[in-house]
């Protein structure tokens, strides 16, 4: 079902378009925009509160400036959605996060309009001051560069790196502050308490507003009029904002906060920042999720709620037939709280992904003992080696992507230093329709290779409990589990908590004729491959090795002693992940044996379902027989 425009709407194709209209004209566009976005991600899914939020200010930057070739940068992209459709994408529109369709996020290779390939956060300011000081370099005083950016992404400390650095540039950069108070859970810390006092103080809004009124009336005085009012627009925020305002200390102009729904208001600002040289910011007051009430009072849930009826609200999900396993997130939440009643020592953190985590769970139980830290990987990861030197154990939860952003502090802050924290990385593997910038593709392999840290992976609910309750018992050293997005396999995870000796794999099936070894929870593939290839008459052994660091070398020595066939299977990178360790413990050995390694390839994975990336990369359920089968048809089973 294709969703059809409004008469407007209908009728841009591109930016051009856009600007062939009057202003009077562009409430109706911003209506239509934003129902277009309401009809389509009810229907196909998708992202839904932050695009709404912004439908103003799309349109007014759209049309002010002269995209493509002024540069304009979203930050994250969750709110990019209006930018595509006004950008030529609109008939495509409804591909957005599906396999081979549309980037849920901006991307380079997919329009001209993306100037910049986003989905991590804080970095659009950094981006956009990057294209302006190459404007400078060469000489080209005309292009304008605008960074968008959230008051989430503003918590993230590049965001801060780059506007000190913007301060003392002198450079043709416009920051957009879309300050909505949430990111994808409210906002927290102090930055979120003074954007809320900046822009909820009578004074200050009443003093700002009275000032402008007056430039503006002396601008129209006199050949030097202009002069005299920037002078006297200069000194007064100098009394004004100087000391109280955050963004005019580091030399960056601040205007505002004007309301970011009011698009012709927007359209007049604008235009008017276009002329004033130097780096500034417009700081804008906006709803995520506006015009969809539902979405305005519950801006979490709506975030990205799935295919929903756009009348009743009513989230549309499939009644399973049968009890489903839980969420390897939620087993996570409910583990959190049950052994930090055991252990008064744990603490839980994570870096702005309290519902996506489910620490939220713990949060709510225990909320002297789990911190969300805002967007800032780099401060969780030092902050729980802070904890830590305390004698505390804190459980430090991010996605396997976003701990990528705090490596140095993982080898420099915990590893170094030999501390005991425990990393749960969220969304290992394939991530699923937010595509490459959200796969967890690398954690494997980053890990394993830094001393003093055990590195593990449950292949069922049952077996992260235990990783869990394992990696809190008084140690040294770092401990990370990870684990996927999505369900486990178990719907009666609420088993025992025991202990798992460190470094020890299971073996789940003998077998002859070949091994298939397996991390996590990608082994129930393997389980099913053991079955079909049974059936025709191969005798294989399953082994789930649940560490990559330490290896389970007895397993090792005893696969290798009995098998010249094994298959390795991950769902991380080939490069130096865990069918790498195998390799490299076989080599080491002296074994000889054919090793056919399954995993992701060393390219760049799209979006799609997990279950079609699985297949893509040949590590499904067929992929595993299809490569078992050709390593035994092709060669003896013994030298």
């Amino acid at each position: 079902m294709l969703i059809q425009p409004g008469e407007l709407l209908g009728k841009i194709n591109s930016p051009k378009d856009l600007k062939s209209l009057d202003q009077s004209q562009l409430v109706q566009l911003t209506q239509e925009l934003r129902d277009y976005i309401i009809d389509t991600v009810s229907v196909y899914g998708g992202h839904f509160g932050a695009s709404l939020g912004v439908v103003e200010m799309t349109v007014a930057l759209h049309y002010v400036f002269n995209t493509p070739e002024d540069q304009l940068v979203w930050d994250v992209g969750h709110q990019a959605y209006g930018h595509k459709i006004l950008t030529g994408r609109r008939d495509n529109f409804h591909t957005n996060r599906v396999y081979k369709g549309l980037s849920g996020f901006p991307k380079r290779k997919e329009s001209e309009y993306d100037t910049f390939g986003v989905g991590h956060s804080s970095t659009s300011i950094s981006a956009a001051l990057g294209m302006a000081m190459a404007s400078q370099y060469n000489d080209d005083k005309e292009k304008q560069h605008i960074a968008v950016i959230g008051d989430g992404a503003m918590t993230g400390g590049l965001a801060f790196e780059a506007m000190n650095h913007a301060g003392v540039s002198n450079s043709n950069l416009l920051i957009i502050l879309n300050d909505n108070c949430m990111s994808i859970d409210p906002n927290v810390g102090a930055l979120k308490d003074y954007l809320t006092d900046i822009t909820t103080s009578h004074t200050y809004n009443k003093v700002r507003d009275e000032v402008w009124n007056v430039l503006g009336k002396i601008s129209k005085f006199g050949p030097n009029a202009q002069e005299i009012a920037a002078k006297v627009e200069t000194s007064i925020k100098s009394f004004l904002l100087k000391q109280s305002n955050l963004f005019e200390s580091l030399n960056l102009r601040y205007f505002g906060p004007i309301d970011g729904h009011d698009v012709d208001h927007m359209v007049h600002v604008l235009k008017d920042l276009k002329d004033i040289p130097g780096p500034k910011i417009l700081h804008c007051v906006t709803v995520k999720g506006k015009g969809y009430e539902l979405a305005e009072k519950d801006q979490t849930k709506w975030h990205a709620p799935g295919k929903f009826d756009k009348v009743t609200g009513v989230i549309r999900k499939k009644i399973p037939e049968k009890p489903e396993a839980p969420k390897y997130q939620e087993v996570f939440g409910h583990t959190m709280v049950e052994l930090a009643e055991q252990n008064e020592k744990i603490m839980g953190i994570t870096p702005a992904m309290p519902s996506g985590s489910s620490m939220n769970i713990m949060m709510k139980a225990m909320p002297e003992r789990a911190f969300d830290v805002g967007i800032a990987e780099q401060h969780a990861v030092t902050f729980s080696a802070g904890l830590a030197t305390q004698g505390l154990v804190p459980f430090c939860n991010i996605y396997s992507t976003f701990m990528q952003r705090a490596y140095d502090q993982v080898i420099h802050d915990v590893c170094i230093q030999n501390l005991h924290v425990v990393f749960c990385l969220d969304r290992a593997g394939f991530a699923g329709a937010d595509g490459p910038t959200h796969h967890g593709a690398y954690d494997l392999a980053y890990m394993r290779c830094i001393p003093n840290m055990v590195v593990a992976a449950p292949m069922n609910e049952s077996e992260l409990r235990n990783m869990m309750y394992t990696a809190q018992l008084p140690r040294e050293g770092a401990f990370t589990i990870r684990y996927p997005r999505g369900k486990g396999v178990m719907p009666e995870w609420r088993t025992p908590l025991e202990e798992i000796e460190l470094g020890k794999g299971r073996k789940l099936r003998d077998g002859a004729d070949m091994a298939i070894l397996t991390i996590g929870h990608i082994g129930n593939y393997a389980v099913e491959a053991c079955e079909i290839l049974a059936e025709e008459g191969m005798d294989v052994a399953h082994y789930d090795m649940r560490f990559v660091k330490p290896l389970d070398e007895e397993m090792l020595h005893e696969i290798f002693e009995q098998h010249r066939h094994v298959v390795t299977v991950e769902d991380g990178c080939l490069m130096g992940g865990f069918g790498s360790a195998v390799v490299e413990f076989m080599g080491d050995h002296g074994y000889a044996a054919r090793v056919k390694r399954l995993g992701i390839p060393d390219d760049i994975i799209e979006h799609g379902e997990q279950a079609e990336l699985h297949k893509e990369c040949g590590f499904d359920t067929q992929g595993i027989v299809q490569a078992s089968r050709a390593m035994l048809v092709s060669m003896p089973k013994v030298f």
